[in-house]
């Protein structure tokens, strides 16, 4: 510096300067220093979360899961993460009630005529194209689909199985794909194991439980982590090109059923009967039988008795016996005699005079 600059600025002036220049350097970073706490209080109070009684929540930090096992599950309360894009909270609903529909087996349509309850035209024949179906055991077509109501029952493996991307985001979207998935593998093949007939009248319930069983069985196989709380088929039709077809085996069918029923009714009726019958005719025999025997064994009982009267006087016996049966033969005779037996054992001579009618005379007409 040359001399002439410091006549231009004397020492006092520069020591002045330095100060004004340090006390503003000093008052900046005081007030970068209350910017940085205020920061740092702000990005820790940003951290805190809180998990709801119906969920549960993971930190992912970097993409990965902090915890092992149960530890990484944060259950209902206030926690603490880093900012993102350091950390990142996942919550995982364990209760909500998920649903899903089949997405195979339908044809064509679209929301709004769902809930407008429209339908679009059947067309002359079924596109495969567009219009889903499913084919029977005995290779029929039909349409059908399917609700499944399910809820996460393992956290740790849906985070696992369907997180994607760089930093393993984890969306309730990859689990309803993969439930949907199940249920539309589990309509084409279970339907391959039913008769027509049976899907769509005898055995609804059969083919909905055999559904629900192998949707149940997916999930289990492929670890979805989710638990299967009700599959309803909701709707089962023919092909709407083929209604009135179906309509006619319906009423064929129907008929049979009837006159099956009204046939079982006659014979359980003709049994019925036969069986009254057959007891009435059993009860009337086997009271004969035991008059019979016992009104032999009555006359067993009284010959035994008067057979000892019999060998003692045989000729007595005789005349009691006829006249206790000449009786009952000459009830109604007007007139009785009787002719008992002479002293010396001789027959007793009767005779009768008897008139014979007198005869008629004969007729001119008839000589």
């Amino acid at each position: 510096m040359s001399d002439h600059d410091h006549h231009d600025h004397p020492p006092e002036m520069q020591d002045s300067g330095s100060q004004a220049l340090a006390e503003a350097l000093r008052s900046s970073f005081v007030i970068v220093k209350i910017a940085m706490t205020a920061l740092v209080i702000l990005i820790f109070a940003a951290g805190f979360f809180t998990v709801g009684p119906q969920e549960k929540a993971v930190i992912l930090r970097f993409g990965k899961p902090q915890g092992e096992g149960q530890q990484m599950l944060l259950g209902a309360g206030l926690h603490w993460s880093l900012p993102y894009p350091v950390d990142e909270v996942i919550r995982i609903p364990i209760t909500e009630i998920q649903k899903v529909t089949s997405t195979v087996g339908w044809y064509l349509t679209t929301p709004e005529m769902e809930l407008a309850g429209t339908e679009p035209p059947a067309g002359p024949s079924l596109n495969p194209l567009i219009d889903g179906y499913i084919l029977t055991a005995d290779r029929n077509i039909i349409h059908t689909r399917a609700t499944v109501s399910y809820h996460i029952d393992d956290p740790r493996t849906a985070i696992f199985n369907f997180a994607s991307g760089t930093n393993q985001q984890f969306t309730l979207a990859g689990v309803s794909n993969a439930v949907q998935n199940a249920v539309n593998e589990a309509i084409i093949l279970t339907a391959a194991h039913f008769k027509v007939d049976d899907i769509l009248t005898r055995d609804r319930v059969g083919f909905q439980e055999a559904v629900q069983q192998r949707v149940t069985d997916l999930a289990e196989r492929e670890q979805l982590g989710v638990a299967i709380d009700q599959v309803q088929v909701v709707d089962t039709i023919p092909p709407r090109q083929l209604k009135d077809v179906f309509d006619q085996v319906t009423i064929a069918r129907q008929n049979y059923d009837k006159l099956i029923t009204v046939a079982q009714a006659n014979e359980n009726q003709i049994l019925s009967q036969a069986g009254a019958q057959a007891t009435s005719i059993t009860n009337l025999a086997e009271t004969a039988r035991t008059n019979f025997v016992s009104s032999v064994s009555s006359e067993a009982d009284a010959f035994t008795k008067l057979l000892p009267q019999y060998e003692s006087n045989p000729n007595l016996y005789v005349q009691l016996e006829l006249a206790k049966a000449m009786a009952q033969i000459l009830t109604n005779v007007q007139d009785k005699f009787f002719l008992p037996q002479s002293a010396d054992g001789k027959p007793v001579e009767l005779r009768l005079q008897l008139n014979r009618e007198p005869p008629q005379p004969k007729s001119a007409a008839n000589p």
